[in-house]
């Protein structure tokens, strides 16, 4: 069998022809990397295949891409492809397309060669390494054809670099197996939702309770005593020998948005019962007690309060919210006793700053930036602050016909100015985002000028002092806004969170990591809000991000990763967990 150790000690002509097929009809990226050696772990070893395609003129990419064949094109029918393209097609039954099947890959095909100049490339085995179905790829394809040139391009190299990652994996005997069952799981609790149709598993409902109780017997295979406290939080308890050692947190939540992703939280829940699994396995304890908490809530779908999970751990839970009420009138207060839970247990779920030694979140990016530079994994330095108000606007609905421009007092106009607003005080800001995520004109009609809107501001940074100004000048010019064209205007203020900075000596702890697993670290910031903010209130954090497929989509059915990410990313949150026992 091929080694990695055998690959680095080969002769530069050998190793080419060790990893023939790797990149298709493309020897010269083999060629390039071997002065490279040796390789550290196989991960370097694909990083730098890829950064030989990354580093080559457009030319040579542009000719690796059209050495692809076309998904069942000719040359598939024809038996024409070479060894591992064929296997990698029939592995998705793309060698048994019905007629109408067929016959819609060969007008996407001719389409998408005619706009970008290069065949159609996918890794039609999938992100967990099983072959996608005949839709999804149907799907994708014409998801893709909507890209403009440039973007599809460093798409289709992506889906070139996955290709070579898996074929990789099979040359060496490689089997990503805590990613693999990692990705299992989530593709289990992704099934159990709220809706019909897509994954959404509010605080509480039924979904979320079956979920709560899967990933408990998950943990309790895995060899951790387990138990679903006051606020649904799932506990596992990796204990050690020292009754009097400190405990590590890690974990993320389990609800979800609205029609979200498989991996956004639970990947930071699902991959540590993976590991502990794998320790209870070996007989292997740490010398801290180890936890893993999947927090119930941190979304605010069904109550709009997030953070209700992780909140009640750092003692920062409101009683009061026991009270809200969900869209169909049923309390807080009332889902708990419904789901067996007592909320009047809920203070003393708080810990205790000294019995902690601190808290780690694994979480999907969420975004672009590790996707675009090619790397699985980074660390992250901080998470950025926020502040979101709902807004709402009052002019005076009259007729669309009749009333001139310059008499109108049109609400919908006074949102787009706002938009507009905010768009144009957070551009070009480091860190500063500024999002109007809804938008509605209550009653709307179209021969009717708008009389009421309602919108949603969400202005996040790093730096809270950046991200508090630029609420105040756009909290300013709302009120100018609206006094120059008659409207009346309501604010209530729903999120004020600070910006949590990652613990340096953690974040440290994690980059070593990172790199003894062949990784260059590289740190990014978080501008999504995760638990880590919440447990900065009474321990230091640290956070590590995974790669985010598609284009960086989260918070979307289309959000995805691979389990070969997953399996780095447990390389290393093991190797951190260890670390730490020895005094990193």
């Amino acid at each position: 069998m091929t080694t990695l150790s055998r690959l680095n000690t080969l002769d530069a002509a050998d190793f080419v022809a060790a990893l023939n097929g790797i990149y298709e009809h493309s020897p010269w990226i083999a060629e390039q990397a071997a002065s490279r050696r040796p390789f550290a772990s196989l991960a370097a070893l694909k990083l730098t295949l890829q950064d030989v395609v990354d580093h080559a003129r457009e030319d040579e990419r542009l000719a690796l891409l059209r050495a692809h064949p076309e998904l069942a094109g000719k040359a598939a029918i024809a038996g024409e492809l070479t060894a591992e393209s064929t296997g990698e097609q029939a592995a998705s039954g793309l060698n048994l397309c019905s007629a109408d099947e067929y016959a819609t890959l060969q007008r996407l095909n001719a389409a998408y060669n005619e706009k970008f100049g290069f065949p159609f490339i996918l890794a039609v085995r999938g992100p967990t390494g099983r072959g996608l179905t005949r839709t999804a790829i149907i799907d994708t394809f014409a998801r893709r054809l909507k890209h403009a040139r440039l973007d599809e391009m460093a798409e289709a190299l992506r889906q070139v670099h996955r290709i070579a990652e898996i074929r990789l994996n099979a040359l060496l005997g490689v089997t990503p197996s805590i990613g693999a069952q990692v990705m299992d799981w989530a593709e289990t609790i992704a099934s159990w939702s709220d809706a019909g149709e897509g994954l959404t598993c509010a605080y509480l409902t039924p979904a979320h309770r079956r979920t709560a109780a899967q990933i408990a017997a998950w943990m309790v295979d895995a060899g951790m005593d387990t138990r679903i406290d006051a606020v649904g939080n799932v506990v596992g308890r990796y204990a050690t020998l020292d009754a009097n050692a400190k405990t590590l947190i890690t974990g993320s939540h389990y609800d979800t948005v609205r029609n979200g992703g498989k991996y956004d939280g639970r990947l930071g829940i699902l991959l540590p019962i993976a590991l502990v699994r794998a320790l209870h396995e070996r007989g292997e304890r740490l010398p801290y007690h180890l936890e893993v908490i999947g927090f119930a809530e941190e979304e605010g779908v069904r109550f709009r309060s997030t953070f209700l999970g992780s909140s009640a751990i750092t003692g920062q839970f409101d009683l009061g919210k026991l009270d809200a009420v969900d869209d169909g009138g049923v309390s807080m207060r009332q889902a708990l006793l419904e789901a067996g839970h007592d909320p009047q247990a809920i203070a003393a779920i708080a810990r205790r700053r000294e019995d902690l030694l601190g808290f780690v979140e694994v979480h999907i990016e969420q975004g672009p930036v590790l996707l675009e530079r090619g790397l699985p994994v980074g660390v992250v330095t901080a998470i950025a602050g926020s502040s979101r108000y709902l807004v709402e606007l009052q002019g005076v609905a009259s007729h669309a016909g009749t009333t001139p421009m310059g008499m109108r007092r049109d609400a919908a106009a006074a949102a787009a100015e706002i938009v507009l607003l905010v768009e144009a005080r957070c551009d070009g800001v480091p860190s500063l985002v500024g999002t109007v995520g809804q938008l509605e004109v209550p009653a709307g009609s179209v021969n009717v000028i708008p009389g009421a809107c309602k919108l949603s501001l969400d202005i996040r940074a790093a730096d809270d002092a950046v991200r508090l100004a630029a609420v105040d000048d756009i909290l300013a010019g709302i009120s100018a806004i609206c006094a120059r064209r008659g409207i009346d205007e309501k604010l209530w203020k729903i999120v004020e969170a600070e910006a949590a900075p990652c613990s340096p000596r953690l974040m440290d702890a994690l980059g070593a990591a990172v790199e003894r697993a062949g990784v260059p670290r590289f740190d990014l910031l978080s501008g999504a809000g995760h638990d880590a903010m919440e447990m900065a209130r009474i321990t230091e954090v640290a956070m590590l991000f995974t790669r985010c497929g598609n284009g960086g989509i989260s918070h979307n059915p289309l959000e995805t990763m691979t389990a070969d990410d997953a399996e780095l990313a447990g390389q290393v949150l093991l190797d951190f967990l260890r670390s730490l026992g020895r005094g990193a």
